[in-house]
């Protein structure tokens, strides 16, 4: 067990034939004690600071553990968010490209079924010409025939047209 200041102070020498002048060995014990006593008041102040920054070194090292269980969290939960993002990505991608076909399928039956109206179309124009053609001709040879020649030389007498006139009278 280390010494106390009151045993430094309370120790007593033996005192011998020619021993050391006793004032000047009191004034030294004194000083040893001061001394003493300082260095055991540092030793209590440093003992102190040494507990409370333990202790503040625990609470950092709480602190720590917790920031790095919370970084591994969030690094999970990023990994989690990336993995759902590229799933997400990877179905628009795919619903996109089913879309895609079915928009070139819908558009290829319909320029299809466009080509064959155009044709129908065609066919249908044909058709008309030339029975719009036949009609004319048909027309034209009407005009064209000599009944007309002979219509035009029919010359009526008096008696017929009052008879005509009267048939329009009555009617």
């Amino acid at each position: 067990m280390p010494l106390t200041p009151v045993d430094i102070h309370n120790k007593e020498f033996s005192k011998g034939f020619r021993g050391y002048d006793e004032d000047e060995v009191n004034e030294f014990l004194e000083q040893v004690i001061k001394d003493y006593e300082l260095v055991l008041r540092e030793k209590e102040e440093l003992e102190e600071k040494i507990a409370a920054m333990n202790e503040r070194l625990g609470h950092f090292s709480t602190i720590e553990e917790t920031l790095n269980k919370s970084i591994v969290v969030a690094q999970e939960a990023a990994e989690e968010v990336k993995g759902n993002a590229m799933k997400e990505a990877k179905l628009i991608i795919r619903e996109a490209e089913k879309n895609a076909d079915r928009i070139v399928n819908e558009s290829l039956s319909k320029a299809r079924r466009i080509a064959l109206e155009i044709e129908e179309l065609k066919k249908q124009s044909k058709v008309f010409r030339t029975r719009f053609r036949m009609l004319i001709e048909a027309q034209l040879d009407l005009i064209n025939n000599d009944d007309w020649d002979q219509l035009m030389g029919f010359e009526l007498d008096a008696t017929e047209l009052n008879s005509l006139e009267e048939v329009e009278e009555l009617e």
